[in-house]
This record gives C-alpha cells, structure tokens and sequence, in this order.
C-alpha cells in the first residue's frame, strides 16, 4: 500500500482508506465479512479508516472501535463526522449554524464519538455538512479550540456538500481546518478547478469520497436496477438519474483498458491526482478489499487516458434527490 502525506496533518497515510458507511445501515450488510473485510484491509497496509456518527447512530463508530481496540501496535488513525443538529441532509444554504452546529452539540456529538470509538482523542473529527456562511462566526470555531485544548480532537475538517465542493473555500481560508472530503471522480471533477488549488496552498488534507459514483462508476448498473424499499440508494437513483448515470457510464466502456475493469479505472483516475490525499471507497466485502487496495501500486493511468477521461466531466447541480 503506498502512502501520502495528509497535508499538515503530517500524517503518512494509506492512500486507498476504508469509508465505512455501509457497514452498517445498508441492506446486504454481512458483519462477519465487515469484520474480515475490515482485518485484510489492515494486513494490506490500509490505516485511514472514516465513519460517522450518522451511520446507523453510531454502530459504524462502533465497528471502527472494535477494530482499532484489537490492533494497540499499529497506528490506526480514526475520522469521524459530527451530524447536523436538525438531522437534514445535505445542508441547505438557508440553515443557520445555530440549527446545525451550536457549540453544545458540537460537544456533545464528539462525547459520544469517543465513547463509540473507545478513544480518548479523536484523530479527525468533521463536520458532516458545512455552509460556507458559517466560516467567520465565532460559536464552531470556539468550540472546537475548546476540544481541541482539552485533547479530545487531534484536527478538525469539513465534509463537503454533493456537488457544492466551493462551499468551504472560506472555512478553509481560517486555517483552522486540516482537512476537506468532497466527491471526486472521473465525473465530478469540479474540485480541481477552485477546492483543489486552495487545499494545496493551505496545506489541508484532501479525502475524495464517493470514487465509484455510488456505483455508476462500477459499469455494472442497467437501466432496470432496482433498490430494496429502506436502502438509500433507492431514493438517489430515482429515474431521471439512474437513466442519465448509466448513459454516463456506458460512453466510458470503450475507454476501459484490457487489463483492468473499470472500478478500478476509476480509482487509478483519482491515484494520478498528486494532490489527493486518500480516497475512501466503501468496502463491505473481502473482495472489494482486495480489489481496490491493488490498485494501490503508484502507477496512474497513462496521460492520453487522463486526457480522454477528463472529457467525461459531468456538470451537475444539487437537486432534491442529491443526498
């Protein structure tokens, strides 16, 4: 597993990290292949591992604890996220910081982060939306010098709305972030033009969610794919864009080279990007583990794929089904 530094943090961390939303919370959840899953993933050099307080209340925080608990010799680091106070996502522009992020829940969140992590220091703790609105106002920053000083979070960073990843320019101007989660992939590329420049002079840490598109990107929807009732993907891939993500996808199938499938095309897009610092897939099963750590080699894709792939930019606006 290669790794990165993570801005300045200082960090040296895995390159491919472990996003852990859908170990619990999601249909076709096994938590006997989460447990192994997540154990390959450390015996394959893997250390960033993000969850949140929001996945399934706690219960991914949880799972994250017991593994950190059963590896004492190994420095697992830990990111976490604070749920907004109304419990909406995403954040709308017109919410207040005091309807999302007032002190107290601030505190009271991170409590109970430790608590489910079984830690007495919380190595990333973010916040789970953001409105740049909020980044001069006193009450978050005070709040999180005060659990900053108290030990209880190493460093503090932001988790991006979909599709807004400006929305935190400002916030990051600070300084008091180290580091920002945004979707990037071979379809949202919209953080290289502004977030991604900003990031690198502040010397903030770059974590790219949602590589595979919530599964466009995997080449394996179709234009009948269906979700379980209580599976959230169910209310993101409604008609008009489950229609529009497989048309996306299928115009990149021709470009997929022989020896690789388009996962992993899509992961060695977002490896070629000095400027990330780790991605997060969701890895549920032993063979994703497998399959997306291996492409963890230090070798991009070849600059006339680049070339052809940033062409397959998707120009895209939050909308009522964008979670």
């Amino acid at each position: 597993m290669e790794k990165r530094r993570f801005g300045k943090t200082n960090w040296e961390i895995s390159e491919l990290g472990y996003g852990m939303w859908g170990l619990a919370g999601w249909t076709g959840s096994d938590q006997d292949e989460v447990k192994k899953s997540l154990e390959l993933s450390v015996e394959l050099g893997c250390n960033f591992f993000d969850t949140a307080w929001g996945y399934a209340e706690g219960k991914s925080e949880q799972i994250l604890g017991k593994l950190l608990k059963s590896h004492p010799d190994k420095k697992l680091y830990a990111a976490t996220k604070i749920p907004p106070k109304n419990f909406t996502w995403p954040s709308k522009s017109h919410f207040l910081l005091k309807d999302c992020f007032p002190a107290s829940h601030i505190v009271e969140y991170t409590e109970k982060s430790l608590k489910n992590l079984g830690l007495e220091q919380i190595d990333l703790q973010q916040f789970h939306v953001w409105e740049d609105a909020w980044a001069d106002q006193d009450e978050w920053k005070n709040a999180i010098e005060k659990l900053t000083k108290e030990g209880k979070v190493a460093h503090w960073g932001v988790s991006v709305n979909r599709w807004e990843p400006n929305n935190c320019l400002r916030t990051i101007e600070t300084g008091m972030i180290s580091a920002v989660q945004v979707i990037y992939n071979i379809f949202d590329q919209n953080p290289e033009d502004e977030l991604f420049p900003l990031c690198k002079k502040m010397d903030v840490g770059i974590i790219a969610r949602v590589p595979f598109d919530e599964g466009s990107l995997t080449g394996l929807l179709n234009y009948d794919t269906t979700f379980p009732a209580d599976d959230w993907r169910a209310t993101y891939f409604v008609p008009e864009n489950l229609t529009s993500s497989v048309d996306h996808a299928n115009a990149l199938k021709p470009l997929v080279p022989a020896e690789m499938d388009m996962p992993e095309m899509a992961l060695r897009f977002i490896l070629s990007n000095p400027d990330v610092g780790t991605i997060i897939p969701g890895m549920r099963k032993i063979k994703h583990v497998q399959n997306n750590i291996a492409a963890s080699d230090g070798k991009g894709l070849e600059s006339n794929l680049l070339e052809k792939l940033k062409a397959h930019r998707w120009e895209r606006q939050p909308t009522e089904w964008s979670q």
